[in-house]
């Protein structure tokens, strides 16, 4: 029996690991471990999402961000026209992995999915809408849009194992395609990872869910490695909580939903097993006198900005921002923080896209103070925890770390028609040296520059590698040449978001006269802004190189060559630590 039993558990484990092999489709590209690297797992610190409520924003806005901090996912976006199905059409499932990415040679990402096929298909609904999405889903024709963030779960909620169908990107997609509200959103969701399992290449995940009038804070984790579809049970176990008008909330891979009342419908929803799985998982005990919460059963996650030294300073350093009246200090428990808060002020987007671009300034967790930021205070040196002579040291994890993929700001409008009312807003690479640019709601393709490109092939084909290039020039003398930068963007950037308004008037006076001539003006603009800023990236990155070439200061204008400005720290600390003399002064 007990042999039995051994051969039983091997050929498990096998049917396992021969199972997320050949479900995971492809290449893995998450980090690698580093034996330096404090952080071997850097892929579960990787999104940053803000929210905003329509009253909490300077002109109504509902709006989410997601910072895709992934650093080797798959960068590329699309667009998907709406369709009419027929009753007996079908919507295949595919396993999606949010960190996968495929080597241009094989093909592209959004190609390869459709060999991932996990042998389930779902009715067709009679018509999808239609959407942008990257990595995720991030709008849909109804202004639904939606930003995320790993979150993680208990261990022995994880389930690996091919049998749930649904990972987080599959259900962001399925949202997209049928969701006419946010609530509708999750209610899609949910019910899909209860029915048909979710996991698989996901753990815990946060979705900031959203539409023109609000924005929820959606989570969802798998049900353990033994569910299947058989036992009767849900696959999943989800809560959402709504973020008040008033206020607003940030997720930075930390679960953010704490005590739930399902009483009040208006703010909460959950799945039928939201407690029951705590209890039966011994993550709860009701007899304790204590209320259910959901963070402390599923997801708990007892730091704080200072205990860390800054590696888990987002959540905080978001509350700093928005509300210092508060006066929340950084030894606060991260799991003490509330959910949401009414901010000192109100927040338009250009505000929140400076947000995501954050580092901390300012403060004892800047990156860029003293040594760690280098001669030029690059904020960007270090940018995760290390290990020295046994011992493991921890750096800040800032909100605009440098391994962005791409950052989205999503804007939802109830003003306005629906093509006209949603934006993206998009900014390929580093937030610090990209540039956001917009897209509507009602568009109807994308530039082709977004659809291809790959950390390890450059391609002037590629959109992120204009922004890249920019970046890259950038880094080595950062205090200098991000000067450059900002005024770059204060031109194609600011310049956009100040001339939104004409561009909504007019294309809402043209929808009500002729919509698909409404849509083709937003997607010429769009695409037509989108190249302008593409170019002009191209062209930064050679005027930097120019301007800082060999580590001298080059004036076109002049033609004259100068020397690079060291601050006196630097000099001074550079005296002390080679034990430099000064040269005799000549008498």
């Amino acid at each position: 029996m007990k042999k039995r039993l051994i051969l039983f558990s091997f050929l498990i484990v096998s049917v396992l690991f021969i199972g997320a092999s050949v479900f995971s489709g492809g290449p893995q590209t998450r980090p690698q471990p580093c034996e330096t690297c404090a952080a071997d797992e850097l892929y579960r610190e990787a999104c940053t999402v803000i929210m905003v409520g329509k009253n909490a924003s300077t002109d109504g806005s509902v709006m989410t961000t997601h910072t895709c901090d992934c650093g080797v996912c798959d960068w590329t976006f699309r667009y998907i026209p709406a369709a009419d199905h027929k009753p007996e059409d079908k919507r295949r499932i595919y396993h999606i992995d949010q960190f996968g990415a495929f080597p241009p040679s094989i093909g592209l990402k959004w190609e390869i999915i459709k060999n991932q096929f996990t042998g389930l298909e779902i009715p067709e609904v009679p018509h999808t809408y239609g959407y942008v999405h990257g990595d995720f889903g991030y709008m849909n024709d109804n202004q639904v849009s939606i930003g995320e963030s790993t979150i993680g779960a208990q261990k022995k909620m994880e389930n690996q194992t091919p049998t749930p169908k649904f990972d987080i990107t599959m259900l962001t997609l399925v949202a997209m395609e049928r969701a006419k509200t946010a609530r509708e959103a999750i209610r899609t969701m949910g019910e899909l990872g209860e029915k048909y399992g979710y996991g698989f290449t996901d753990t815990g995940e946060m979705l900031a869910v959203a539409d023109s009038q609000e924005v929820w804070v959606f989570e969802i984790m798998p049900a353990g490695p033994l569910w299947t579809p058989q036992s009767g049970k849900p696959g999943a176990v989800w809560c959402a909580q709504r973020v008040p008008d008033d206020h607003v909330s940030v997720c930075p891979n930390e679960s953010r939903i704490g005590e739930i009342n399902l009483a009040d419908k208006d703010f909460f929803m959950a799945s039928p097993n939201v407690v029951s799985f705590a209890v039966e998982q011994k993550l709860y005990d009701p007899k304790s006198g204590k209320p259910f919460n959901w963070k402390r059963a599923y997801s708990p996650n007892e730091v704080s900005a200072a205990g860390t030294n800054g590696s888990r300073v987002r959540l905080w350093r978001f509350f700093n921002l928005v509300a210092p009246s508060k006066n929340f200090g950084p030894e606060t428990m991260n799991m003490d923080l509330p959910f949401s808060v009414k901010a000192d002020k109100k927040f338009s987007a250009y505000d929140i896209m400076q947000m995501t671009r954050d580092k901390c300034e300012g403060t004892i967790f800047d990156p860029a103070r003293g040594l760690q930021g280098g001669a030029f205070s690059n904020p960007n040196f270090l940018p995760y925890g290390f290990k020295l002579d046994g011992k493991t040291y921890n750096t800040s994890r800032v909100i605009g770390v440098n391994r962005a993929e791409y950052v989205t700001v999503t804007q939802a409008r109830s003003w306005l028609p629906d093509p006209v009312g949603g934006i993206v807003w998009l900014a390929f690479g580093a937030q610090d040296t990209s540039c956001f640019m917009p897209l509507y709601a009602g568009i109807t393709e994308i530039p082709r520059s977004f659809q291809i490109g790959d950390h390890w092939e450059f391609s002037r084909d590629s959109a992120r590698w204009a922004f890249d290039t920019v970046d890259f020039h950038t880094q080595v003398l950062y205090s200098l040449a991000i000067q450059d930068v900002r005024e770059a963007q204060k031109k194609w950037e600011k310049s956009a978001i100040d001339r939104t308004p004409d561009i909504d008037k007019y294309a809402a006076d043209l929808y009500q006269k002729d919509p698909v001539k409404a849509r083709q003006y937003l997607t010429d603009y769009c695409l037509n802004n989108a190249n302008l800023v593409i170019n002009a990236w191209w062209d930064l990155g050679n005027q930097l190189l120019v301007k800082f070439n060999h580590l001298w200061m080059y004036d076109a204008k002049t033609r004259k060559r100068n020397p690079l400005p060291f601050p006196d720290w630097y000099l001074k600390a550079l005296v002390e630590y080679n034990k430099l003399t000064p040269q005799e002064e000549k008498k």
